[in-house]
């Protein structure tokens, strides 16, 4: 009963055998040959006939030459993955066969294989519109991936030059930005899957998956994100209060005592942020777990990683202006080891003060010097000393060679990493100035007075012209507070000279502001440069969601340095003068507390305050010096 009842298995073959069918199409009868194809294209195919089929091509791969390239694309297209684990073992071994004998067919089979790296596509239409896209509920794709994989090293195998013919199919392949996010997510999670067993397509596959998270991260300004997920929140309150007016149920009640989290709160509101925090937070991942063996550093493997990772970096980001995520991989793995920190900061030292690079990217390494520095809570107070004194005095040694002729004056075309530097050290002070003050402030003020930034403010290149308002505000705003507390010693009456030559460039440099007139097609437009640097910093909040807790516990917050939220941040950064009239005297640092003496005796410029505006540190390396040489008036 079983037996008539049960269908009978499909294995009639047809034509005879393979070998035959192949010799007599070779001689021009293709009747067999056209009945094979159409046995192999059957969407009803059965196991046991794709068994018995790749059994007979694997000992006939000698036929199958590049005049065959129809026949093997037909074979390539058999649906093996999804079959039982008999099919895909001889099918593996057929792909095994045909790449050794037949490299001719390697890029197919190569196509083939990548192809599977996403979703398979499902078939949506609405409205005669096809929507179709990736299948997110497949519940054997992670199996599918890994057979993939057997199948991709057992042609590396056969065949030792598969890395060169691979990497454009995967460039080939990448996924169009605008595709689902588990699509993009499937796509280069294998992607670094492919690095582990084909290491020397690291560095490229990097390059690849950057090179395409760079460009969903210029497209999605913090700007964007922050005006996104306000215009979200308001419209969930609206849905929220709308809801609990018309239904006020006790199922409503425990879901809020239970605070159950909504799964919109868990996404990004900015559909291109989604897509950049899901790939982020896999590289991330794939950083934590080559570096780390058993939950251990392993410092070879974060060593080779960090040289790929830094490459590239000089390839991608450093020449990419205002990106706002995507560089955080560098500041992630530098956390893992001093060392790394350390050699990151030196290796932007080289491109910063090496002028044979271009002044952008000279510009653009400083600014993620300064950033870097005044961020990263992992760097300790006697590295952030090192890094200022090596760009202080060689700000130092920059005015002294460029004091005399036509370049004196201020200038961005031709002084444009000079002012990057002064930038850098001004933003690194007003996030580290604490620490450098904490424990023995006399010694932490005399630590500052060495690096003789009155020097720097009043030539005639004149920093705190070009460097963002912003900063230079906050800046002098600091450096109020510490004179403020030291002003009834003369040698901290000196540095309150200093300030007042801040406060007095600063307002001289607004009222030179020169408007810039565009013209275009809507006529002419009148604008003021208020960033002539046109800068950046690179380790501003790291606004995505899903690593956002693991992130910002290695950054040094702006709210805990200057009392501000993030969009106040960002206005003042837009809108530097209203700022700078807000900055009031009374928002003294922790270690004023109660004690800000009252200062009306001074009202001045004293002359002989010149004379410290001609000395600079001797030394550019480890401590301050003790000792100043001075310069010739």
């Amino acid at each position: 009963d079983e037996f008539i009842s049960s269908p009978p298995r499909k294995t009639v073959r047809f034509g005879g055998s393979l070998a035959d069918i192949l010799l007599k199409y070779e001689k021009g009868d293709t009747t067999d040959f056209e009945l094979l194809k159409h046995q192999l294209s059957d969407p009803d195919i059965k196991d046991a006939q794709i068994i018995n089929w790749l059994h007979e091509f694997r000992a006939s791969v000698a036929y199958l030459t590049k005049e065959l390239e129809q026949l093997v694309s037909i074979l390539l297209k058999l649906p093996w993955l999804r079959r039982s684990r008999e099919v895909v073992e001889e099918y593996l071994g057929f792909l095994g066969n045909l790449v050794s004998a037949q490299t001719v067919h390697l890029r197919p089979c190569l196509r083939m294989i990548v192809s599977q790296f996403v979703p398979p596509r499902i078939t949506i239409t609405e409205d005669d519109v096809d929507i179709s896209d990736s299948d997110d509920d497949d519940e054997n794709l992670s199996e599918n991936f890994n057979t993939c994989h057997r199948a991709l090293q057992t042609v590396a195998r056969y065949v030792p030059s598969t890395p060169q013919f691979l990497m454009p199919i995967l460039v080939e392949n990448f996924p169009f930005i605008n595709k689902s996010e588990r699509t993009l997510e499937c796509y280069v999670h294998n992607l670094l899957r492919v690095t582990v067993y084909l290491p020397t397509l690291r560095l490229q596959i990097l390059e690849l998956i950057i090179e395409k998270l760079l460009k969903l991260d210029v497209s999605t300004p913090h700007q964007d994100i922050e005006e996104k997920k306000k215009t979200a929140n308001n419209s969930d309150s609206e849905e929220k209060s709308t809801e609990e007016g018309l239904f006020d149920m006790e199922e409503d009640e425990e879901r809020k005592g239970n605070k159950v989290v909504s799964s919109s709160s868990e996404r990004m509101a900015h559909p291109l942020a989604e897509r950049l925090d899901i790939l982020m937070t896999i590289l991330f991942s794939y950083i934590k777990d080559v570096c780390h063996v058993d939950g251990k550093l392993d410092i070879n493997n974060t060593k080779d990683l960090y040289r790929d990772l830094v490459s590239v970096f000089d390839m991608l980001i450093l020449p990419t202006h205002a990106s706002c995520h995507v560089q955080y991989f560098m500041f992630y793995i530098c956390s893992f080891k001093l060392g790394l920190a350390e050699a990151f900061l030196d290796h932007l030292w080289k491109k910063l003060h090496d002028p044979n690079n271009p002044s952008v990217i000279r510009q653009t390494a400083g600014s993620y010097i300064g950033s870097f520095l005044a961020r990263a809570k992992f760097i300790p107070v006697v590295t952030v000393k090192a890094c200022l004194d090596l760009l202080v005095n060689w700000m130092h040694k920059y005015i002294d060679n460029q004091d005399t002729g036509a370049n004196v004056y201020c200038d961005v075309a031709l002084h444009g990493p000079f002012y990057s530097t002064c930038q850098a050290v001004f933003y690194t002070l007003i996030f580290r100035h604490k620490q450098l003050l904490d424990g023995n402030l006399r010694k932490g003020l005399s630590y500052l007075q060495s690096l003789n930034f009155e020097r720097i403010v009043i030539k005639k290149k004149n920093p705190l012209k070009i460097c963002i308002p912003s900063v230079v505000n906050l800046f002098a705003a600091k450096k109020k507070n510490l004179l403020i507390y030291f002003s009834f010693s003369l040698i901290q009456i000196f540095v309150k000279y200093q300030l007042v030559f801040c406060y007095t460039i600063i307002e001289r440099n607004n009222r030179q502001f020169i408007p810039v007139v565009r013209s275009g097609t809507g006529g002419d437009l009148v604008q003021t440069c208020t960033n002539p640097l046109d800068s950046f910093f690179p380790f501003d909040p790291y606004m995505l969601k899903r690593y956002s807790l693991k992130i910002n516990n290695l950054v040094l917050p702006c709210m805990q340095i200057m009392n501000w939220n993030y969009l106040e941040y960002l206005s003042a950064l837009t809108d530097p003068f209203k700022f700078m009239q807000g900055t009031s005297e009374d928002e003294d640092d922790d270690f004023l507390k109660g004690e800000t003496p009252q200062n009306d005796g001074v009202a001045g410029i004293a002359p002989n305050s010149y004379e410290s505006n001609t000395r600079s540190p001797v030394s550019s390396i480890g401590s301050p010096p003790d000792c100043y040489v001075p310069y010739p008036q």
